[in-house]
């Protein structure tokens, strides 16, 4: 995995302390923390309703001190943004080709030293989306990591990590259970958020 702001120093020492101080200022409160030894893991993204997410989810991993990598759609990569977005975490996802998107996530889950934390969306939009897309699941399932089960409440202003969820292969199960957990969630744009029990 590439080099990010979440492992330069000073920036980091720096950027740290500001998220913390803008997060309490704002009324928000972080909860939860990565237990320790999980240095590799899927993290979920939900849910996710609005361009506020991402900065909102760079500064809560920042107090979580996570090692985040986040997917986000090839367009917001273009010349002269892509340095940045990658330096902030972002892998470029080009939804317009048929890839095997999973497999290479894995394979760089696997290979990669140190902590390695990949946040993944499942709605894989910020529009209004009825089914949920399963390949965080598969990421995780592949590479034998766990699932970290984050979220950003914006009705309450309340963000962290949720339980571990250690996929089985049974993926209908697995789902109920974990759309089960962001039931009473409200993205920033709540009305584009569904935790429907069916999958596609």
């Amino acid at each position: 995995m590439h080099r990010t702001i979440f492992d330069t120093p000073i920036v980091n020492t720096v950027l740290r302390s500001g998220s913390s101080v803008f997060l309490k200022w704002t009324g928000w409160t972080v909860q939860g923390a990565l237990p320790p030894g999980i240095e590799k893991c899927v993290v979920i993204a939900a849910p996710h309703t609005s361009n506020w997410d991402l900065p909102y989810t760079l500064m809560v991993a920042y107090v979580l001190r996570l090692q985040i990598y986040w997917m986000g759609k090839s367009s917001i990569f273009s010349f002269p943004f892509g340095p940045i977005m990658r330096w902030l975490g972002g892998i470029a996802v080009n939804r317009t080709q048929a890839n095997n998107l999973v497999d290479s996530c894995a394979q760089e889950l696997v290979k990669s030293e140190g902590a390695v934390h990949l946040v993944v969306p499942p709605e894989g939009t910020r529009s209004k989306t009825r089914y949920w897309k399963t390949g965080f699941y598969y990421i995780a399932l592949q590479a034998q990591v766990p699932i970290v089960m984050a979220y950003m409440d914006y009705s309450r202003k309340v963000s962290g990590l949720g339980p571990l969820f250690y996929p089985t292969g049974d993926i209908d199960k697995d789902m109920v259970a974990i759309k089960a957990f962001y039931a009473p969630f409200k993205g920033k744009n709540a009305d584009q958020f569904e935790t429907p029990p069916e999958n596609h």
